[in-house]
């Protein structure tokens, strides 16, 4: 049974409503007309005429009408030697001009069984640009209202000036969708109803188990949480278009409410204040009590804590269902990518974030091999780490256990998302994810798809999705439920975090990353690796932003090797003082400079130790490599140096959680408390410990004998 909604309370001051009923309610599956469906619908709008309501009828479904009837009469027509023959598309205009005709007659002669009389109104686009005839056409509507007829209103597809009635999205209203909501404005209605063939607007796509219907929709809260599916099977724009069209409507201060065009009563209910489909309203985020930053961060503690209370195992086979749910939601997750890669590309950012942001191919199905990778390590949970005999029979235990509940904050990188979502799985972790602006739609389905595979006995609520920046600051007061915070995006994100919160913060600001050729190093060698840290991806955090290079190299040409190389990858040079000189390349601003991209910098230096010096000054202690035979130079290197990943012969590509063997990370941390560098499922706990004893007591210490004896270690 409907229940009457008191966020529907404005109803009762409904006099004047457009209803838009869509192709797909006023057609069959197979194109024919529904004429029990129209029948039923208009005895409705008989009713509400009957009771004084002025009733505007938006309709479509004149192409599809006049398609099948052009096919049958293309049918009838045609030889068996013309059926064989290919079958060109019908004309898209043609059949709306056919369509319109049979539509309206049916209109009218059901209308005229049910005693109201009707009338038809065929715009256009560009009729709404004159003033005059939309003054005129409030005018004629009025007086047809006055005499209790029903204008019904339809785009003029025949003489559309639309490349195609499927096709062209332009203009002041683009669909029948739109043109309902314009109506409803132009017309000054209290109420637009959009009929669809589903109840109402979903979570995701009807047919999937876990939508969920929305019965008013918030564009803060949805907009980032919704999937769609499939367009509609006719018509243009299916759910999509009428979510756009009620969205506007509502700002302009006219409710909305979509639902289905299927029941017998679904309109008379609305108008009844019942709580049937999905309500558009401007005040509609007023009604609705949003679920706070505490609420959330208290809701993930109490999921994670859920999540430690399970079984081993089944924590493995949480992380397997997310690994499948991946792969299996991989088409949809691409659309919601490329749809975000569009955006930053026309909002003009910069091609480094453009290129975190994409999910590239085989990107999902790499995530869901680390996500497995993950699943079958050793179960971090509960080891323990020491055991000692503190007296006889008292033993105590330090063992390994979940920091709480983390925050991240992170930018562009979608795949970001799906590795700190499966860290925190496997650490127990509750989970709090805000992501860039950039990144929405990828980062929505994203977390839809992980959530989904969380089962009931844990909660969804263990990954909560931050979907406004607004809420930044709230969450940055709350040490007492938040753990960890960990940032991860530019320099000035890290520094506005660590500034702005109690809570410790992981994480790093700069990923300043050198590589030091030495006199000693196998040239080969050097190219080799010197391309590959710049090369192999220029926009990731431990990618070469500056190349050291021994003098002597400058002497021998092997400098100008290594300076060829590189500009024949299409990397960009600056250089230090020294090097611009030499080189005759522009000289850097500034050594402590990421560049995120194809350009580094490059300078010469006397030694190892002036190298060392160098990156000390200038760098930013993430990576830092040095290439060289020499294995006392090497050694003073790999000691002196004190960043947080420090190599010898090896590119600073391997600065990363999945290529150590970590599974994943959440981040790359030059932090010296806790945990650095690549940070995995170890970085995400910390220890408690446990004490077991007899009855012991300590009474002053006067009874008891203290042993502190190391015990072997038992799982």
């Amino acid at each position: 049974m409907d229940s009457t909604d008191s966020s529907r309370a404005f109803v009762k001051d409904v006099k004047r409503l457009v209803v838009k009923v869509g192709t797909a309610v006023v057609t069959r599956s197979d194109g024919r007309l529904a004429l029990g469906r129209l029948g039923a619908l208009l005895e409705q709008l008989k009713e509400l005429n009957s009771q004084g309501f002025e009733i505007i009828l938006v309709s479509s479904g004149a192409v599809g009408v006049g398609r099948q009837r052009l096919r049958y009469r293309k049918l009838v027509n045609s030889s068996l030697a013309d059926l064989q023959k290919p079958q060109n598309e019908l004309d898209g205009k043609a059949c709306a001009a056919v369509g319109q005709s049979s539509l309206m007659a049916l209109y009218d002669t059901l209308f005229s069984q049910l005693d109201v009389t009707s009338s038809q109104l065929l715009v256009t686009d560009s009729d709404f640009r004159d003033e005059d005839f939309r003054k005129q056409l409030y005018d004629t509507v009025q007086s047809l209202l006055d005499l209790r007829v029903i204008p019904i209103f339809n785009e003029n597809d025949a003489v559309s000036t639309r490349k195609a009635p499927y096709e062209d999205s332009s203009g002041i209203f683009w669909d029948n969708d739109s043109l309902a909501g314009l109506l409803a404005l132009e017309l000054k209605a209290d109420l637009l109803v959009l009929l669809s063939d589903v109840e109402g607007l979903y979570s995701g796509p009807p047919s999937e188990p876990n939508s969920k219907l929305i019965h008013t929709y918030i564009r803060a809260k949805h907009q980032a949480e919704i999937t769609f599916g499939d367009k509609s099977r006719v018509g243009r724009g299916g759910m999509t278009a009428k979510v756009n069209a009620a969205y506007c409507a509502a700002c302009a201060g006219i409710p909305v409410v979509i639902t289905s065009g299927f029941a017998m009563d679904s309109i008379i209910k609305v108008l009844e204040g019942k709580r049937v489909g999905t309500l558009f309203h401007r005040d509609a985020h007023l009604w609705v009590k949003q679920v706070g930053a505490r609420e959330m961060a208290v809701a993930a503690r109490e999921s994670s804590r859920r999540l430690q209370a399970l079984q081993s195992q089944d924590r493995r086979k949480i992380l397997l269902d997310v690994a499948d749910a991946l792969e299996a939601n991989e088409s949809l997750i691409k659309v919601e990518n490329e749809a975000d890669v569009a955006a930053a590309q026309e909002a003009g950012y910069a091609k480094s974030l453009v290129s975190r942001l994409a999910l590239k191919p085989g990107k999902i199905s790499s995530l869901a091999k680390s996500i497995r990778i993950l699943a079958d390590m050793e179960e971090p949970i509960g080891q323990i780490l020491k055991r000692t005999e503190l007296a006889d029979g008292l033993i105590l235990e330090k063992t390994s256990c979940p920091l709480g509940v983390l925050l991240i904050v992170f930018e562009s990188r979608p795949d970001a998302l799906v590795q700190i979502a499966s860290l925190a799985i496997r650490s127990g972790n509750g989970l709090l994810l805000k992501g860039g602006k950039e990144a929405m739609r990828s980062n929505a389905i994203l977390h839809k798809v992980i959530t989904s595979a969380i089962p009931d006995t844990v909660g969804e609520k263990l990954i909560g999705l931050v979907t406004s920046r607004e809420e930044i600051p709230d969450l940055l007061k709350l040490d007492d439920v938040i753990d960890l915070v960990i940032p991860r995006g530019s320099n000035k994100l890290v520094s506005q975090i660590k500034e702005s919160t109690k809570i410790p913060v992981l994480g790093h600001a700069d990923g300043i990353c050198h590589v030091y050729v030495d006199k000693s190093a196998n040239l080969d060698v050097a190219k080799n690796i010197v391309i590959d840290a710049k090369i192999d991806y220029p926009a990731a955090c431990n990618a070469m932003e500056t190349l050291l290079v021994h003098k002597d190299l400058a002497c021998n040409g092997a400098l100008n090797e290594l300076v060829v190389e590189l500009q024949h990858e299409g990397v960009g040079l600056f250089g230090g003082p020294r090097a611009s000189k030499l080189l005759k390349i522009p000289e850097t601003r500034l050594f402590h400079h990421e560049y995120n991209s194809m350009v580094c910098t490059v300078e010469i230096v006397d030694d190892v130790r002036a190298a060392i010096d160098h990156i000390h000054q200038h760098g930013s202690a993430h990576t830092d490599c040095i290439v060289a035979e020499d294995q006392k130079v090497a050694e003073t290197f790999l000691c002196q140096v004190d960043s947080a990943a420090v190599f010898h012969n090896a590119s600073t590509r391997f600065c990363d959680g999945a290529r150590f063997g970590l599974g994943a990370e959440v981040g790359i941390s030059t932090s010296r408390i806790h945990a650095r560098g690549p940070v995995g499922v170890e970085g995400l706990l910390t220890t408690r410990w446990i004490l077991r004893g007899n009855g012991h007591v300590v009474d002053g210490d006067q009874g008891v004998v203290y042993t502190h004896k190391n015990l072997a270690l038992q799982s």
